[in-house]
């Protein structure tokens, strides 16, 4: 089934995206998404970026098995040249990813060189040529992730032009961070920081396009503020925020569904990894592949030291036993009748 031949309403990722848990290099790997999954049944979580040339020549089970669990959950990927990417998709389609994703906005050295990320919003007809590309070989939809401009773009001259591009090439799904990139100065690090946000221009993007689901990226810190966002965007993607302060974002995540929290407390989520850390040390995996996502699960509140100060002691080597006292550091006071 071609992308444009599925009704919006019945995809899955396209619900979820409503909220979404931006893919971030070397932090969302299945560990996270584990995580993060159990505090929400519905956001939309997505892979770290995989480059199609890893897909198609490296260890496929190693870089896309993820757990079942997880959906709906989409694979992102990098890359520049449209064979490799339908074949990656092609490939891909054996795991059941809800949604692939192509990176037109990731603006690190190891992107550039690789020429694919932020630095093909230069080039919006090459990046036609891979979504339809991948379209034309995947059975979810195809989306895509950019900034609203790069360098020395103009973007309110930038940004519209680039998404009647995508959308002409068959994408009915895009995020758009709300700064612009700019690839020679700055760390990737200072592009998430030092180029100002735009959301009016991006908020006027829904207008402009009102057929497309589009979602904001971008500095937004608090679920309030998505709120505030989703009174004119189809969707708000959140990144560091979420993983720095995952209580705070996907605690009540589910409300945006108008469904009830799963959890009452970020106690009753650390007591429910238990099992999950424990099952992982049983089978021979170390326990900082998945505490190490887990850091900021008490931002805030009493304890929040103590725990992050145990488990990153702890580190490779720890054990459950660790988990038991990083766990009574922040455990909830008895009540007294």
């Amino acid at each position: 089934m071609k992308q444009a031949d599925i009704p919006s309403e019945t995809s899955t990722a396209q619900d979820a995206a409503r909220l979404s848990v931006a893919p971030m290099m070397d932090w969302t790997d299945r560990h996270c998404r584990g995580f993060h999954r159990l505090m929400s049944r519905r956001v939309l979580l997505y892979t770290e970026m995989v480059t199609a040339p890893a897909i198609i020549h490296g260890d496929r089970a190693r870089l896309l098995d993820y757990d079942a669990a997880e959906h709906p959950v989409a694979l992102q990927l990098g890359g520049s040249d449209p064979a490799e990417l339908r074949a990656a998709v092609r490939i891909a389609r054996d795991w059941g990813y809800d949604e692939i994703n192509l990176n037109v906005g990731c603006p690190s050295d190891r992107v550039q060189s690789g020429c694919f990320g932020a630095v093909l919003m230069k080039t919006p007809e090459l990046v036609a040529d891979c979504v339809a590309s991948m379209i034309a070989e995947s059975d979810v939809q195809v989306t895509v992730k950019c900034r609203i401009g790069v360098d020395d773009q103009a973007p309110a001259e930038v940004l519209p032009s680039f998404i009647a591009t995508m959308r002409d090439a068959g994408v009915r799904r895009i995020a758009i961070h709300a700064r612009k990139a700019w690839l020679q100065g700055l760390s990737p690090r200072e592009n998430r920081e030092v180029p100002p946000l735009d959301y009016p221009l991006v908020h006027a993007m829904k207008a402009e396009f009102p057929g497309l689901h589009l979602s904001v990226n971008g500095g937004i810190e608090t679920l309030d503020q998505a709120r505030d966002h989703l009174q004119v965007m189809d969707g708000v993607m959140l990144g560091r925020a979420a993983y720095h302060r995952p209580w705070d974002i996907l605690g009540d995540a589910d409300s945006l569904w108008g469904e009830v929290a799963r959890f009452k407390s970020p106690h009753a989520v650390a007591e429910a990894m238990r099992d999950r850390v424990a099952a992982h040390l049983a089978i021979g995996g170390r326990m900082h592949q998945i505490t190490r996502h887990m850091l900021g699960l008490f931002h805030g509140r009493p304890g929040a030291r103590g725990w992050k100060q145990i488990l990153s002691q702890a580190g490779s080597s720890g054990t459950l036993a660790d988990y038991d006292r990083a766990l009574a550091a922040v455990s909830e006071p008895a009540i007294v009748s």
